[in-house]
């Protein structure tokens, strides 16, 4: 096939992120702000949803998970949006088709043990990073756009002689890079006073940012309540088309 070059510039095809990662500290109100959103399938892996109306689904292992997107395909998938709550979890769900992965090679065929987290050497990281991304493909398919949730992980770094506090994502060693690399949007979750506030702002404390012109930078509002403790969402702000 004849490759024809561009010879002016290409408008945008894309405006909001087809994959969302949030993160926040536990009970800052991921859960409730995906349960608000219309058309959404909650796919609950920490069994945290018991507590929000939503339309959700729980899968508590692997098979399960499977079961889910084998259910999502057949049903034509209905949804456009999809939430999986949460990748800690994902990453631990994962561990049985990774040790799977590891044993059809050559070097892992008589290998016996339990997880292959146990390797010298963390040589079996590279079979969990493999996993990961494979069930995050399939997740992927179900869905016109995925919002990922994870969870806040306090760490610190030295910055000229000084300890600074930053907000890091509870994923192990690579599979956090990989899970930034393959988002369209990734944004720290808290609340102000009556409000849920995403962030996209990029700061040397906090893991964000965001491709899309609309969130590049910004601070937006998703969820608030007023005095009886109604809550108003505003994911029209993030998904404008």
């Amino acid at each position: 096939m004849a490759i024809k070059l561009p010879t002016e510039r290409m408008p945008a095809d894309s405006k909001s992120p087809k994959r969302l990662f949030i993160y926040s500290a536990p009970k800052s109100g991921k859960t409730t702000a995906v349960a608000a959103l219309d058309d959404c399938l909650l796919i609950d892996l920490e069994k945290g949803g018991g507590f929000v109306d939503a339309m959700k689904v729980e899968a508590n292992s692997l098979d399960e998970l499977r079961e889910v997107i084998k259910a999502i395909h057949e049903a034509g998938k209905p949804y456009k949006y999809g939430a999986i709550d949460t990748t800690t979890k994902l990453e631990e769900l994962v561990i049985p088709l990774a040790n799977k992965l590891y044993k059809e090679t050559q070097m892992g065929q008589n290998w016996d043990g339990d997880s292959i987290l146990s390797l010298p050497r963390g040589a079996g990281y590279l079979y969990l990073r493999k996993a990961y991304q494979q069930v995050m493909a399939a997740l992927d398919g179900c869905f016109e756009r995925v919002i990922y949730l994870g969870h806040l992980k306090d760490t610190s770094l030295s910055k000229e002689g000084k300890e600074v506090a930053v907000k890091d994502i509870d994923l192990t060693g690579k599979l956090k890079n990989i899970t930034c690399a393959a988002t369209d949007a990734i944004a720290y979750m808290y609340r102000h006073e009556n409000q849920t506030v995403l962030s996209f702002q990029q700061g040397e404390s906090v893991i964000s940012g965001a491709r899309p012109a609309h969130l590049r930078n910004k601070e937006i509002v998703i969820l608030e309540s007023d005095e009886s403790g109604n809550l108003t969402s505003h994911w029209d702000k993030v998904y404008i088309d």
